[in-house]
Protein backbone atom coordinates (compact mmCIF):
# COMPACT_ATOMS: atom_id res chain seq x y z
CA UNK A 1 0.00 0.00 0.00
CA UNK A 2 1.31 3.46 -1.26
CA UNK A 3 1.37 5.78 1.57
CA UNK A 4 0.02 9.52 0.86
CA UNK A 5 2.88 11.90 -0.09
CA UNK A 6 1.34 14.62 1.32
CA UNK A 7 0.61 13.52 4.87
CA UNK A 8 1.43 14.79 8.06
CA UNK A 9 4.42 13.22 10.19
CA UNK A 10 3.46 12.34 13.42
CA UNK A 11 5.88 13.88 16.66
CA UNK A 12 5.67 12.37 20.02
CA UNK A 13 6.57 14.72 22.62
CA UNK A 14 7.81 13.53 25.93
CA UNK A 15 7.47 15.95 29.10
CA UNK A 16 10.48 16.07 31.39
CA UNK A 17 9.31 16.22 35.12
CA UNK A 18 11.82 17.91 37.87
CA UNK A 19 10.88 17.30 41.27
CA UNK A 20 12.35 19.14 44.46
CA UNK A 21 14.82 21.06 42.47
CA UNK A 22 16.92 18.65 40.86
CA UNK A 23 19.72 16.39 41.95
CA UNK A 24 20.26 17.93 45.72
CA UNK A 25 16.65 18.26 46.75
CA UNK A 26 16.02 19.90 49.91
CA UNK A 27 19.29 19.32 51.49
CA UNK A 28 20.32 22.68 51.39
CA UNK A 29 17.67 23.20 54.03
CA UNK A 30 19.11 21.23 56.84
CA UNK A 31 22.65 22.59 56.28
CA UNK A 32 21.09 25.72 56.67
CA UNK A 33 18.81 24.49 59.65
CA UNK A 34 22.33 23.38 61.21
CA UNK A 35 24.22 26.65 60.61
CA UNK A 36 21.34 28.34 62.30
CA UNK A 37 21.34 26.42 65.94
CA UNK A 38 25.49 26.28 65.61
CA UNK A 39 25.21 30.21 65.90
CA UNK A 40 22.45 30.26 68.69
CA UNK A 41 24.71 27.79 70.86
CA UNK A 42 27.51 30.13 70.11
CA UNK A 43 26.17 33.07 71.00
CA UNK A 44 24.56 31.69 73.90
CA UNK A 45 28.03 30.34 75.09
CA UNK A 46 29.25 34.45 74.79
CA UNK A 47 26.46 35.42 76.89
CA UNK A 48 26.98 32.67 79.52
CA UNK A 49 30.89 33.53 79.56
CA UNK A 50 30.15 36.97 80.41
CA UNK A 51 26.95 36.79 82.81
CA UNK A 52 28.75 33.69 85.01
CA UNK A 53 31.69 33.94 87.78
CA UNK A 54 34.46 31.85 87.25
CA UNK A 55 32.47 29.76 90.11
CA UNK A 56 29.82 29.41 88.18
CA UNK A 57 31.46 28.51 85.10
CA UNK A 58 33.49 25.74 86.53
CA UNK A 59 30.20 24.45 87.86
CA UNK A 60 28.68 24.23 84.99
CA UNK A 61 31.72 22.64 83.44
CA UNK A 62 31.70 19.96 85.97
CA UNK A 63 27.97 19.50 85.08
CA UNK A 64 28.89 18.48 81.42
CA UNK A 65 31.77 16.24 82.44
CA UNK A 66 30.49 12.93 81.14
CA UNK A 67 33.42 11.21 83.70
CA UNK A 68 31.55 11.83 86.86
CA UNK A 69 28.03 11.68 87.41
CA UNK A 70 28.75 13.98 90.08
CA UNK A 71 31.19 16.69 90.82
CA UNK A 72 32.69 16.83 94.82
CA UNK A 73 34.11 19.93 94.13
CA UNK A 74 31.40 22.13 93.28
CA UNK A 75 28.31 22.68 91.89
CA UNK A 76 28.42 26.40 90.00
CA UNK A 77 24.95 27.27 92.36
CA UNK A 78 24.39 30.42 94.28
CA UNK A 79 22.90 29.48 97.05
CA UNK A 80 23.72 28.54 101.01
CA UNK A 81 27.59 27.00 99.95
CA UNK A 82 27.66 29.52 96.44
CA UNK A 83 28.95 26.81 94.41
CA UNK A 84 31.05 25.08 97.28
CA UNK A 85 31.12 21.42 98.16
CA UNK A 86 30.52 20.55 101.98
CA UNK A 87 33.32 17.95 102.09
CA UNK A 88 36.35 21.08 101.63
CA UNK A 89 39.23 18.53 101.35
CA UNK A 90 38.19 18.15 97.89
CA UNK A 91 39.78 21.72 97.23
CA UNK A 92 42.54 23.46 97.67
CA UNK A 93 41.38 26.33 99.43
CA UNK A 94 39.80 24.43 101.68
CA UNK A 95 36.96 26.64 101.94
CA UNK A 96 33.95 24.34 102.70
CA UNK A 97 32.18 23.72 106.03
CA UNK A 98 32.66 19.96 106.78
CA UNK A 99 34.99 17.15 106.72
CA UNK A 100 34.96 14.25 104.16
CA UNK A 101 37.23 12.34 106.02
CA UNK A 102 36.98 10.45 109.03
CA UNK A 103 40.15 11.60 110.62
CA UNK A 104 41.37 14.32 109.03
CA UNK A 105 44.97 16.06 109.32
CA UNK A 106 45.41 19.01 110.77
CA UNK A 107 46.40 21.06 107.79
CA UNK A 108 43.72 19.45 106.06
CA UNK A 109 40.48 19.45 108.18
CA UNK A 110 37.37 22.10 107.02
CA UNK A 111 37.75 25.64 108.08
CA UNK A 112 34.41 26.33 108.69
CA UNK A 113 34.60 29.28 106.65
CA UNK A 114 33.98 30.48 103.01
CA UNK A 115 37.11 32.53 101.86
CA UNK A 116 39.06 34.63 104.72
CA UNK A 117 38.04 34.20 108.11
CA UNK A 118 37.01 37.69 110.55
CA UNK A 119 40.31 37.25 112.22
CA UNK A 120 42.42 37.07 109.31
CA UNK A 121 41.16 39.87 108.00
CA UNK A 122 41.41 41.84 111.19
CA UNK A 123 45.35 40.73 111.65
CA UNK A 124 45.50 41.87 108.09
CA UNK A 125 44.72 45.26 109.01
CA UNK A 126 46.61 45.57 112.44
CA UNK A 127 49.68 44.50 109.97
CA UNK A 128 48.91 47.49 107.61
CA UNK A 129 48.61 50.03 110.57
CA UNK A 130 51.71 48.88 112.13
CA UNK A 131 53.34 49.31 108.49
CA UNK A 132 51.98 52.80 108.80
CA UNK A 133 53.47 53.61 111.63
CA UNK A 134 57.14 52.87 110.74
CA UNK A 135 56.87 54.69 107.50
CA UNK A 136 55.37 57.47 109.98
CA UNK A 137 58.58 57.54 111.75
CA UNK A 138 60.24 59.35 108.71
CA UNK A 139 58.76 62.54 109.75
CA UNK A 140 60.38 63.25 112.96
CA UNK A 141 63.94 63.88 111.98
CA UNK A 142 65.96 64.87 108.73
CA UNK A 143 67.98 61.49 109.63
CA UNK A 144 65.44 59.28 110.36
CA UNK A 145 63.83 59.83 106.77
CA UNK A 146 67.46 59.56 105.43
CA UNK A 147 67.66 56.36 107.57
CA UNK A 148 64.23 54.78 105.95
CA UNK A 149 65.65 54.92 102.71
CA UNK A 150 66.96 51.75 103.37
CA UNK A 151 64.04 50.31 103.80
CA UNK A 152 60.77 48.71 102.13
CA UNK A 153 58.35 47.19 103.61
CA UNK A 154 55.21 44.44 102.70
CA UNK A 155 52.40 42.62 103.78
CA UNK A 156 52.23 38.97 102.90
CA UNK A 157 50.76 35.48 103.74
CA UNK A 158 53.68 35.47 106.33
CA UNK A 159 53.60 38.66 108.35
CA UNK A 160 54.63 42.28 107.67
CA UNK A 161 58.12 42.35 106.24
CA UNK A 162 60.62 45.42 107.06
CA UNK A 163 63.49 44.67 104.33
CA UNK A 164 66.56 46.35 105.04
CA UNK A 165 68.66 47.11 101.92
CA UNK A 166 72.55 48.60 101.35
CA UNK A 167 72.41 51.64 99.31
CA UNK A 168 75.53 52.94 97.08
CA UNK A 169 77.60 54.76 99.72
CA UNK A 170 75.62 53.47 102.79
CA UNK A 171 75.82 50.04 103.65
CA UNK A 172 74.14 48.14 106.44
CA UNK A 173 77.07 46.55 107.45
CA UNK A 174 80.88 47.86 108.25
CA UNK A 175 82.61 45.88 105.24
CA UNK A 176 82.57 42.74 104.16
CA UNK A 177 81.64 41.87 107.13
CA UNK A 178 78.49 41.34 110.04
CA UNK A 179 78.81 44.35 112.03
CA UNK A 180 75.83 46.51 111.80
CA UNK A 181 76.76 50.45 111.49
CA UNK A 182 75.60 53.06 113.55
CA UNK A 183 72.66 53.87 110.80
CA UNK A 184 71.34 49.93 111.01
CA UNK A 185 71.41 50.09 114.71
CA UNK A 186 69.04 52.89 114.53
CA UNK A 187 66.75 51.18 111.97
CA UNK A 188 66.70 48.22 113.65
CA UNK A 189 65.68 49.71 117.05
CA UNK A 190 63.16 51.33 115.22
CA UNK A 191 61.50 48.59 113.85
CA UNK A 192 61.77 46.56 117.19
CA UNK A 193 59.93 49.95 118.70
CA UNK A 194 57.54 49.08 116.41
CA UNK A 195 57.07 45.46 116.61
CA UNK A 196 56.94 46.19 120.42
CA UNK A 197 52.95 47.31 119.57
CA UNK A 198 52.22 43.64 119.07
CA UNK A 199 52.83 40.70 120.41
CA UNK A 200 53.91 38.02 117.43
CA UNK A 201 56.75 35.88 116.93
CA UNK A 202 59.86 37.50 114.82
CA UNK A 203 61.81 35.89 112.00
CA UNK A 204 64.84 37.75 111.31
CA UNK A 205 66.70 36.22 106.80
CA UNK A 206 69.68 37.32 105.77
CA UNK A 207 70.42 37.64 102.25
CA UNK A 208 73.78 38.81 100.41
CA UNK A 209 74.68 39.44 97.18
CA UNK A 210 76.29 36.75 94.78
CA UNK A 211 80.78 36.93 94.41
CA UNK A 212 81.10 37.96 90.65
CA UNK A 213 83.92 35.20 90.25
CA UNK A 214 84.07 31.75 91.84
CA UNK A 215 86.08 31.79 95.37
CA UNK A 216 87.93 28.52 97.18
CA UNK A 217 85.74 29.94 100.59
CA UNK A 218 82.36 31.65 98.97
CA UNK A 219 81.56 33.04 102.28
CA UNK A 220 77.86 33.72 101.15
CA UNK A 221 76.31 30.96 103.68
CA UNK A 222 78.46 32.31 106.60
CA UNK A 223 77.71 35.80 105.99
CA UNK A 224 74.69 35.98 105.50
CA UNK A 225 73.70 33.82 108.67
CA UNK A 226 76.06 36.09 111.08
CA UNK A 227 74.34 39.33 109.80
CA UNK A 228 71.26 38.15 110.80
CA UNK A 229 72.60 37.32 113.84
CA UNK A 230 73.86 40.27 114.60
CA UNK A 231 70.36 42.17 113.63
CA UNK A 232 68.53 39.46 116.15
CA UNK A 233 71.08 40.70 118.72
CA UNK A 234 70.42 44.41 117.81
CA UNK A 235 67.05 44.08 118.36
CA UNK A 236 67.31 42.24 121.86
CA UNK A 237 69.51 45.27 122.43
CA UNK A 238 67.02 47.27 121.77
CA UNK A 239 64.12 45.54 124.31
CA UNK A 240 62.39 43.08 121.54
CA UNK A 241 61.72 39.70 123.79
CA UNK A 242 63.38 36.93 122.69
CA UNK A 243 61.09 34.56 123.54
CA UNK A 244 59.22 36.37 120.68
CA UNK A 245 62.43 35.51 118.10
CA UNK A 246 61.02 32.16 116.21
CA UNK A 247 63.94 31.58 113.73
CA UNK A 248 67.26 33.19 112.34
CA UNK A 249 68.09 32.51 108.85
CA UNK A 250 70.63 32.40 106.27
CA UNK A 251 69.90 32.12 102.45
CA UNK A 252 73.08 33.21 100.64
CA UNK A 253 72.76 34.98 97.42
CA UNK A 254 69.96 32.07 97.12
CA UNK A 255 66.64 34.54 96.75
CA UNK A 256 68.50 37.68 94.82
CA UNK A 257 65.75 40.56 93.77
CA UNK A 258 67.19 41.56 91.36
CA UNK A 259 68.45 40.31 87.73
CA UNK A 260 71.38 40.48 89.04
CA UNK A 261 72.98 38.43 91.65
CA UNK A 262 76.06 40.58 91.87
CA UNK A 263 73.96 43.77 92.07
CA UNK A 264 74.53 45.62 95.50
CA UNK A 265 70.49 45.69 96.30
CA UNK A 266 70.95 42.37 97.01
CA UNK A 267 72.68 42.39 100.57
CA UNK A 268 69.60 43.10 102.73
CA UNK A 269 68.36 41.96 106.03
CA UNK A 270 64.39 40.73 106.18
CA UNK A 271 62.58 40.91 109.57
CA UNK A 272 59.40 39.73 109.62
CA UNK A 273 56.21 40.17 112.33
CA UNK A 274 54.65 36.47 111.50
CA UNK A 275 51.14 36.27 111.60
CA UNK A 276 50.00 34.35 115.06
CA UNK A 277 48.26 31.82 112.31
CA UNK A 278 51.53 30.51 111.10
Amino acid sequence: MVGQGNAAPILIKRKKTIIAGGHHGGAWKVAYADFVTAMMAFFMLMWLLNATTEKQRKGIADFFNPTIPVNRISGGGNGAFGGDSVTSEQTLAQNGTGASATAPAEDQQARGEIGPTSGQAAETEALKALEQALLARGGESMTMERLLRHVVTRVSDEGLIVELFDLPGAPLFVGDGATPTGGTRQLVALVADVFALASNEVAVNGHVRAYPLPLRDNPVWSLSAMRAQSVRQAMQDANLDPQRLQRVTGFADRKPVTGNPTALRNNRIEVILLRSSR
